[in-house]
């Protein structure tokens, strides 16, 4: 695992002295030098804290644990290489994008462009065996990353939180700061987006209160390859 080496890595510190976190890296290291293959690849575990800076966070869309299909996961929930079929959830969130605020649909889900803007993807599990979704669900990462909301809710500028189904409703616990502004809607995936992921409108909400609060709004289209 690469070291965290922007403004997150002071932030999250303390978390590196603790048991847990000591026993989780140890799990980490151990699945990776197994043999078995383990998603994604071990340079990318981090790429949502490399690509957003803490300083730079605007909105936070919080996923479950990566792509565990062959080259799909690089470290940004919902998205995936360029090269890559874009994943049915990912489907959902592109429609309900066109639906919101126009956007085309485009032919890749390669969500870097959202990270660059400020947009943290964050899984609340950072790795996965290949083909065994959760796998690595209960090893310490959740608390890895509830530190990170943790650290995002102290924050004391304007930062919109988009929580899609339960798992990432259940990081809401962590927030309590009013400067924030907290969206929850039903998860994309093909099983749930029906009731009521489509026309939550939660991108034209979060830049409106991007601009309410005098901040860029997130530039949402991703363009063709």
């Amino acid at each position: 695992m690469p070291p965290i080496t922007n403004d997150w890595a002071a932030a999250l510190a303390p978390e590196y002295k603790k048991d847990y976190y000591k026993k989780l890296y140890t799990k980490v290291v151990e699945e990776y030098n197994s043999g078995r293959t383990i998603y994604p690849p071990a340079d990318d575990i981090f790429n949502a804290f490399h690509l957003t800076p803490l300083s730079k966070v605007k909105c936070v869309i919080i996923g479950q644990d990566p792509y565990h299909g062959a080259g799909q996961a690089h470290g940004l929930c919902f998205s995936v290489k360029p090269d890559v079929e874009i994943p049915p959830s990912l489907v959902n969130i592109y429609k309900e994008l066109e639906d919101d605020l126009g956007c085309y649909v485009p032919n890749n889900g390669y969500l870097v462009k959202w990270a660059e803007q400020g947009v943290l993807l964050l899984n609340s599990v950072l790795t996965v065996r290949a083909h065994q979704a959760f796998s690595h669900q209960g090893i310490g990462w959740e608390q890895f990353t509830d530190a990170a909301m943790d650290i995002l809710n102290e924050q004391d500028r304007p930062i919109v939180f988009l929580l899609w189904g339960k798992p990432a409703q259940q990081k809401a616990a962590k927030l309590n700061n009013p400067n924030h502004l907290i969206l929850k809607a039903p998860h994309p995936s093909p099983l749930s987006a029906y009731r009521g992921f489509f026309g939550c409108k939660h991108f034209s909400r979060a830049n409106e209160f991007l601009k309410e609060h005098g901040l860029e709004p997130i530039d949402w289209q991703i363009e063709n390859i």
